[in-house]
């Protein structure tokens, strides 16, 4: 089972408690109109597939309700760091200092 902390409740609980909602940090384009099929589909289908540290969005759904983001280890499914939405991701040498 997995354990996650959710910034703004500030308690770590079952994965139960939470839901995944994605890669995290993609911003949508200004002008979406603009884009072409090809790029269109990208945006909203293609994403990263790292090994290692990963940036993801979660949504607290049997607490706050809230989303926030979290950086996991898909290899050991370990969370390195969870923070609030709109915050700045940390970096990956700051988190590997902090173990």
């Amino acid at each position: 089972m997995l354990l996650i902390r959710c910034p703004y409740c500030e308690e770590t609980l079952p994965e139960l408690e939470f839901v995944y909602a994605g890669e995290a940090h993609i911003e949508r384009p200004k002008d979406p109109s603009s884009l072409s099929d090809d790029d269109w589909r990208d945006f909203l289908f293609m994403r990263s597939n790292v090994k290692g540290p990963h940036f993801e969005r979660w949504r607290h759904v049997h607490g706050c309700a809230r989303f926030f983001n979290a950086v996991r280890d898909t290899v050991t499914d370990r969370f390195l760091a969870t923070y609030k939405a709109g915050e700045k991701r940390p970096s990956l040498a700051e988190l590997e200092k902090a173990e």
